[in-house]
């Protein structure tokens, strides 16, 4: 029990380190919430009045997605963060210290969930002001916005590998955002996935952003949610027992 309390303890002291880096840093949280904005207002302003989505207004359509590809780029930060300490040394430090090994990784991974938090609660205000609105009550809107920001955690799972990996800030930016970019434009993000063709169509229905993006799209609109929850969950699941002890073995063998 002394064990489990000190890691807790020792995660809780880096993630207080984090986020007074990011306070340090009001530039990075600045444009955290501009890109993310900028997604919003160019989709349902340029390109709504050309993509149908039935009975529903676009901005409902989109927003959900919209919410999810920000805690899909920003769950990417954690592998920049981890390149950009391991390329000033501090990794090295972290690792001289008597703390639990877990502690560098489980706080980056939160630290970027909690990030994840705040813009998506922003996310949900600039919607509101351009039209979203909730249709299945804010109880079940919560549960989406959980369930999102439990999926950005997943994802930060797979940066941190890509970041430890890469040692290198500049290669965990595009080494992240390489892959990132089909799961997010080959999913029901911005469009139906019906109106894709071939094996786009194909990917889409089986990618797991999808899955995620239906779910929340679900509980905001009060449509059915079907198997998405299932086939979601099933991925979440899946990213973390891998990409979990995959990170913690990389950063044990860091040199």
């Amino acid at each position: 029990m002394s064990n489990l309390f000190t890691t807790f303890s020792d995660i809780w002291v880096m993630i207080k380190r984090n986020l007074i880096r990011y306070r340090r840093m009001p530039q990075l949280i600045v444009f955290s919430f501009i890109q993310p904005v900028m997604f919003v207002l160019l989709f349902a302003y340029v390109f709504g009045g050309a993509i149908k989505t039935g009975n529903e207004k676009y901005i409902n359509f989109l927003l959900p997605g919209i919410l999810v590809q920000t805690v899909l780029f920003g769950a990417m930060m954690t592998g920049v963060g981890l390149a950009d300490d391991l390329s000033k040394g501090m990794i090295d430090r972290f690792r001289s210290l008597p703390m639990a090994r877990s502690a560098v990784l489980g706080s980056r991974t939160i630290t970027e969930s909690l990030r994840n938090v705040f813009v998506v609660l922003l996310m949900t205000v600039v919607g509101y002001i351009i039209g979203f609105r909730i249709e299945h009550g804010f109880l079940n809107f919560g549960g989406a916005l959980l369930f999102t920001i439990i999926f950005g955690f997943a994802f930060s799972w797979i940066s941190a590998t890509i970041g430890l990996l890469v040692k290198n800030v500049e290669t965990a930016q595009t080494a992240g955002f390489i892959w990132v970019f089909p799961l997010a434009f080959a999913s029901s993000i911005f469009v139906p996935v019906e109106t894709m063709s071939g094996w786009v169509k194909t990917f889409a229905l089986h990618n797991p952003v999808s899955y995620v993006v239906n779910v929340v799209r679900a509980l905001a609109l009060g449509t059915p949610v079907g198997d998405n929850f299932l086939y979601a969950s099933i991925w979440i699941f899946a990213i973390l027992v891998v990409f979990i002890p995959l990170a913690t073995y990389i950063y044990k063998k860091i040199n």
